[in-house]
Protein backbone atom coordinates (compact mmCIF):
# COMPACT_ATOMS: atom_id res chain seq x y z
CA UNK A 1 0.00 0.00 0.00
CA UNK A 2 1.34 3.75 -0.92
CA UNK A 3 0.91 6.39 1.44
CA UNK A 4 1.94 9.61 2.15
CA UNK A 5 3.10 10.09 6.11
CA UNK A 6 1.05 13.26 7.35
CA UNK A 7 3.28 13.13 10.32
CA UNK A 8 7.00 12.05 11.43
CA UNK A 9 6.52 8.10 11.86
CA UNK A 10 10.13 6.68 13.42
CA UNK A 11 11.61 3.99 11.54
CA UNK A 12 9.26 5.13 8.48
CA UNK A 13 9.82 8.45 7.69
CA UNK A 14 9.32 12.21 7.82
CA UNK A 15 6.32 14.28 6.61
CA UNK A 16 5.43 14.14 3.25
CA UNK A 17 7.52 11.31 2.20
CA UNK A 18 5.68 8.77 -0.05
CA UNK A 19 6.27 5.37 1.23
CA UNK A 20 5.30 1.85 0.48
CA UNK A 21 3.89 -0.23 3.71
CA UNK A 22 2.17 -3.23 4.38
CA UNK A 23 -1.64 -3.13 3.50
CA UNK A 24 -2.64 -4.20 7.16
CA UNK A 25 0.07 -1.34 8.82
CA UNK A 26 -1.32 1.54 6.80
CA UNK A 27 -5.42 0.26 6.55
CA UNK A 28 -4.85 -0.39 10.55
CA UNK A 29 -3.04 2.31 12.44
CA UNK A 30 -1.20 5.01 10.26
CA UNK A 31 -4.65 5.87 8.05
CA UNK A 32 -6.94 6.15 11.40
CA UNK A 33 -4.53 7.60 13.49
CA UNK A 34 -3.81 10.35 11.85
CA UNK A 35 -0.20 9.59 10.74
CA UNK A 36 -1.06 9.33 6.50
CA UNK A 37 -3.13 9.84 3.81
CA UNK A 38 -3.26 7.53 0.81
CA UNK A 39 -1.91 8.16 -2.12
CA UNK A 40 -3.41 9.67 -5.37
CA UNK A 41 -1.96 11.50 -7.54
CA UNK A 42 -4.00 14.85 -6.33
CA UNK A 43 -2.34 13.81 -2.41
CA UNK A 44 0.75 14.02 -3.94
CA UNK A 45 0.36 17.69 -4.95
CA UNK A 46 0.10 18.50 -1.45
CA UNK A 47 3.36 16.94 -0.23
CA UNK A 48 4.98 19.88 -1.71
CA UNK A 49 2.88 21.87 0.92
CA UNK A 50 3.74 19.67 3.47
CA UNK A 51 7.34 19.92 2.96
CA UNK A 52 7.04 23.53 2.70
CA UNK A 53 5.81 23.97 5.79
CA UNK A 54 8.46 21.43 7.76
CA UNK A 55 11.47 23.69 6.04
CA UNK A 56 9.98 26.51 7.51
CA UNK A 57 10.28 25.13 11.18
CA UNK A 58 12.77 22.51 10.85
CA UNK A 59 16.80 22.98 11.28
CA UNK A 60 18.74 23.78 8.78
CA UNK A 61 22.03 22.29 8.78
CA UNK A 62 24.63 20.62 11.27
CA UNK A 63 25.71 24.37 11.45
CA UNK A 64 22.53 25.82 12.85
CA UNK A 65 22.02 22.48 14.90
CA UNK A 66 24.99 23.23 17.07
CA UNK A 67 24.25 26.76 17.48
CA UNK A 68 20.84 26.13 19.04
CA UNK A 69 22.41 23.42 20.92
CA UNK A 70 24.88 26.52 22.21
CA UNK A 71 21.62 28.94 23.05
CA UNK A 72 19.90 25.96 24.81
CA UNK A 73 22.80 24.56 26.96
CA UNK A 74 22.98 28.15 28.28
CA UNK A 75 19.69 28.05 29.14
CA UNK A 76 17.90 28.19 32.72
CA UNK A 77 14.07 26.68 32.29
CA UNK A 78 11.75 26.61 34.98
CA UNK A 79 8.59 25.79 34.88
CA UNK A 80 5.64 26.47 37.00
CA UNK A 81 3.08 23.55 38.01
CA UNK A 82 0.11 23.11 40.55
CA UNK A 83 1.56 20.85 43.02
CA UNK A 84 0.49 19.57 46.08
CA UNK A 85 1.75 18.75 49.68
CA UNK A 86 5.30 16.98 49.33
CA UNK A 87 5.76 18.40 45.62
CA UNK A 88 3.77 16.25 43.91
CA UNK A 89 1.88 17.72 40.70
CA UNK A 90 -1.52 17.53 39.83
CA UNK A 91 -0.96 15.77 36.71
CA UNK A 92 2.30 15.67 34.75
CA UNK A 93 4.37 17.94 32.83
CA UNK A 94 3.74 17.50 29.08
CA UNK A 95 6.36 17.90 26.02
CA UNK A 96 4.03 21.18 24.70
CA UNK A 97 4.48 22.83 28.13
CA UNK A 98 8.09 21.93 28.30
CA UNK A 99 8.32 23.68 25.17
CA UNK A 100 6.12 26.93 25.76
CA UNK A 101 8.87 27.08 28.81
CA UNK A 102 12.02 27.03 26.55
CA UNK A 103 10.29 29.78 24.86
CA UNK A 104 9.61 31.67 27.77
CA UNK A 105 13.33 31.94 28.89
CA UNK A 106 14.39 33.07 25.94
CA UNK A 107 15.31 29.71 23.72
CA UNK A 108 14.27 29.07 20.21
CA UNK A 109 11.04 27.29 19.29
CA UNK A 110 11.18 23.40 19.42
CA UNK A 111 9.49 20.86 17.79
CA UNK A 112 7.73 18.94 21.20
CA UNK A 113 8.00 15.27 19.21
CA UNK A 114 11.97 15.68 19.32
CA UNK A 115 11.82 15.92 23.02
CA UNK A 116 13.29 13.11 25.13
CA UNK A 117 11.96 12.78 28.39
CA UNK A 118 13.69 10.69 31.68
CA UNK A 119 10.16 9.59 31.79
CA UNK A 120 7.19 11.06 33.00
CA UNK A 121 7.52 13.92 35.39
CA UNK A 122 5.28 14.06 38.41
CA UNK A 123 6.89 16.09 40.93
CA UNK A 124 9.28 19.06 41.45
CA UNK A 125 12.75 19.16 40.83
CA UNK A 126 15.16 19.22 38.48
CA UNK A 127 15.01 17.27 35.52
CA UNK A 128 17.48 16.25 32.48
CA UNK A 129 15.71 16.77 29.18
CA UNK A 130 17.63 15.74 26.20
CA UNK A 131 16.76 17.18 22.62
CA UNK A 132 17.66 15.77 19.08
CA UNK A 133 18.42 18.72 16.91
CA UNK A 134 19.88 16.38 13.98
CA UNK A 135 20.80 13.25 13.30
CA UNK A 136 24.21 14.09 14.42
CA UNK A 137 23.52 16.73 17.27
CA UNK A 138 21.67 16.32 20.67
CA UNK A 139 21.18 19.36 23.05
CA UNK A 140 20.90 18.85 27.19
CA UNK A 141 19.65 21.19 29.42
CA UNK A 142 17.60 21.15 33.24
CA UNK A 143 14.29 21.54 33.20
CA UNK A 144 13.39 23.11 36.88
CA UNK A 145 9.56 22.12 37.70
CA UNK A 146 9.09 24.35 41.05
CA UNK A 147 5.22 24.94 42.35
CA UNK A 148 3.58 27.55 41.45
Amino acid sequence: MKIILTQEVSGLGAPGDIVEVKNGYGRNYLLPQGFAIAWTKGAEKQVTLIKRARSAREIRDLGHANEVKGQLEGLKVNLKARAGDGGRLFGSVTPAEIVDAVKAAGGPVLDRRRLELPGHIKSTGSYPVRIKLHPEVTAKFDLTVVQG
